[in-house]
């Protein structure tokens, strides 16, 4: 990313997405998080604008990767039947934010009817993984703006379902669990209840406020939290510090203290109209802590603010209960191998639909009155 001219890269990206901006791209490669001994090989295309020397009119975030982790989109079954096949699934090409399950523009453009400047990124990508002789190109968590161009391109859609919370102009939390059902509202009214008993306060610290010594207190406890499920964080503590110093207005932490001690953190990045949750760690159990410090804290901030949606993450059908709805999201895909690529378009397709029998049967379980005013 240090190779491309930063103004012109958030010239593309605008506003919206804090983890697309050029600080956060370059700082993971420049902290060692994104890197090719990490099984991540930057390969970042950029179009060339004719008219504006020197300006780019179109790019890409694009990675050489030696394995899957870190995608949030699963292929593991696919690079296993390559391997029963005795064909290299590793190397791919895939156009990705590092670590970051959220939805966004994947074919930036300066112009967003510049379709020429589109098209010929997407052919500059496939001309890529065929010179290097990658056995495919992947596109995860496009924009749905984006999507249509992938599908003229010849990449086969996935789709897949996440948990979002969205702000019907509430406001206060109260008016937003006024539209709950008696029996859900009881339930977070106890969550929250229960925190206060515990004494657990709660503070917020944003972009440059946050202390080297309190990301090293945060950092702490997500560590504590990833080792217990068997891994270290993606980011490491340095991009952390830095990325509050860079994009000062795109990240936030909300911090639980007992006695003005940390017990708890979870780490969000945001723009104007969004939240995104990203890290959670904390010292030990409490109860219902993860729901108010991930949850209704950034509920609350987001009426408080404004913000239009709120997206925690991946997985948890436990979220639905919270407020939260099922939405879909979605990857690309394209495989060099002809037979292969016509299994996994069939598998695709039998895996939607289970998708859209998914998100059906959990709308059910939503706890407003109204569940089709709602969702």
């Amino acid at each position: 990313m240090s190779q491309i001219n930063r103004e012109h890269w958030n010239t593309l990206v605008g506003d919206k997405y804090p983890f697309l901006r050029h600080e956060f791209l370059d700082l993971a490669e420049k902290t060692g998080c994104v890197a090719p001994e990490c099984g991540w090989s930057p390969r970042h295309l950029t179009v060339a604008d004719d008219e504006n020397k020197g300006k780019i009119r179109a790019a890409m975030p694009l990675y050489e990767k030696t394995h899957s982790w870190g995608e949030f989109v699963f292929d593991w079954t696919w690079a296993e039947a390559y391997e029963r096949n005795g064909l290299n699934y590793y190397p791919k090409l895939v156009s990705a934010v590092p670590f970051t399950p959220a939805s966004s523009p994947r074919i930036l453009l300066a112009n967003e009817r510049d379709s020429n400047g589109a098209k010929k990124l997407l052919e500059s990508a496939l001309i890529l993984a065929h010179e290097n002789d990658y056995s495919s190109l992947h596109i995860q968590f496009p924009s749905n703006e984006n999507l249509p161009l992938l599908e003229k391109a010849g990449l086969i859609i996935r789709k897949d379902c996440q948990f979002h919370w969205y702000n019907n102009n509430y406001s206060s939390f109260d008016d937003f669990i006024k539209t709950f059902t008696s029996a859900k509202r009881k339930k977070v009214l106890r969550d929250r209840r229960r925190i206060r008993e515990s004494g657990i306060k709660f503070r917020r610290l944003h972009g440059e406020s946050i202390s080297t010594k309190t990301w090293a207190i945060v950092y702490k406890l997500i560590s504590r939290t990833f080792i217990l499920r068997g891994s270290m964080p993606y980011f490491n503590e340095a991009f952390f510090v830095r990325v509050s110093r860079e994009i000062p207005d795109g990240i936030m932490i909300i911090l639980a203290e007992i006695n003005s001690n940390p017990i708890a953190a979870a780490v969000f990045f945001e723009s104007g109209t969004c939240l995104y949750g990203r890290y959670w760690g904390s010292d030990g159990n409490y109860n219902s802590l993860h729901f108010e410090t991930c949850y209704y804290q950034g509920i609350d901030y987001c009426i408080e603010t404004g913000k239009k949606v709120f997206e925690p993450g991946t997985q948890g059908e436990h979220k639905i209960s919270r407020g939260f709805s099922p939405t879909f999201t979605y990857s690309a895909h394209w495989l060099a191998h002809p037979q292969f690529s016509s299994a996994i378009e069939q598998y695709l397709n039998d895996e939607g639909k289970h998708i859209d029998r998914y998100m059906g049967s959990i709308k059910l379980h939503a706890p407003y009155k109204n569940k089709k005013s709602t969702l």
